[in-house]
């Protein structure tokens, strides 16, 4: 059994999953979870933030018109999180906005509500988005909003 299985159900996936779609009904930005039960081995050298901008290439997050794509990356048995934007998004938002934001995940992870907190993690970043990325009239859904389980 995968360390995902063991702190996610289906059912938990499929609730981030609408998290993602509701988060980006305000805002022109693509907003993905990806979460890994560990470190690939290819990456083991690698820093979190290098494994996550891998994940963000790999999912097209800079594939977006406005580059307004952002992941929350999570690697399960480290209990570390990495929240990456694509440039569109850093031209209006500091990184450290979203440090923040996902500090206050690792409080809920240390609480055990792993889902609650990944949640209302994915609609914080939704309203900073519709602040600086309002949806325009001629917006659709780029990316899919499925979690991405590695």
């Amino acid at each position: 059994m995968a360390l995902v299985d063991r702190y996610f159900s289906k059912r938990d996936l499929y609730t981030i999953t609408k998290a993602c779609g509701k988060a980006e009904e305000n805002t022109s930005g693509e907003i993905r979870v990806s979460i890994f039960s560990k470190r690939p081995g290819k990456m083991r050298g690698l820093d979190l933030q290098d494994i996550a901008l891998n994940e963000f290439y790999n999912l097209g997050m800079d594939e977006t018109r406005d580059k307004t794509g952002i992941l929350l990356f999570i690697l399960l048995k480290e209990k570390r999180f990495q929240i990456l934007a694509d440039t569109g998004i850093n031209s209006e938002v500091e990184q450290k906005t979203w440090d923040n934001i996902a500090l206050g995940l690792s409080d809920y992870f240390k609480k055990g509500n792993y889902l609650e907190g990944i949640v209302k993690t994915v609609d914080k970043m939704g309203k900073i988005l519709s602040n600086h990325f309002p949806k325009k009239a001629d917006d659709w859904d780029e990316l899919s909003d499925e979690v991405h389980v590695g």
